[in-house]
């Protein structure tokens, strides 16, 4: 009987683990890090090779975009104007697997000084983002991002 509950449990555990390997880690970094790229060089080239096409974009201020070519025209324009050569950097990252095919990461940006256009001097800060990414056809995409923001003291 030991054996046999011992044996249930151990398949269970190998069930859960399904999908989650650390090759899967490291292509939901992978993600992150290029949408961190896309950030820093401010046009998101490359968007299509990381995102969904109904990627959704929630900005620190609370606007969302819905849609890849709806969210790349919004976060061109702001990466055009008042983002223009600022870049971010990850401090910290957390990756949740939800599901084989759910990653939810949460990552600590380090962010350069900006000016937003209502005036405001934005200087050491640290961008909380938040990013669901999900397996389609066995690669990983982003598919939702939001970013909140968090003066450092």
């Amino acid at each position: 009987m030991k054996h046999s509950f011992f044996l249930i449990s151990l398949i269970f555990l190998a069930l859960l683990s399904v999908g989650q390997t650390s090759k899967d880690e490291e292509e939901v970094k992978k993600v992150i890090i290029s949408f961190q790229e896309g950030f820093n060089e401010g046009s998101f080239k490359n968007a299509q090779d990381y995102t969904t096409t109904d990627w959704e974009h929630i900005n620190p201020f609370g606007g969302i975009t819905r849609g890849r070519d709806s969210t790349l025209t919004d976060v061109r324009s702001v990466h055009q104007t008042f983002l223009k050569a600022v870049t971010m950097k990850i401090e910290n990252m957390t990756i949740r697997f939800l599901s084989p095919d759910v990653a939810l990461a949460v990552v600590f940006h380090k962010m350069d000084s900006y000016k937003t256009p209502d005036g405001v001097q934005h200087v050491n800060e640290i961008h909380t983002k938040t990013y669901v990414i999900v397996k389609q056809k066995g690669k990983w995409l982003l598919t939702l991002d939001q970013n909140t923001i968090k003066p450092l003291k």
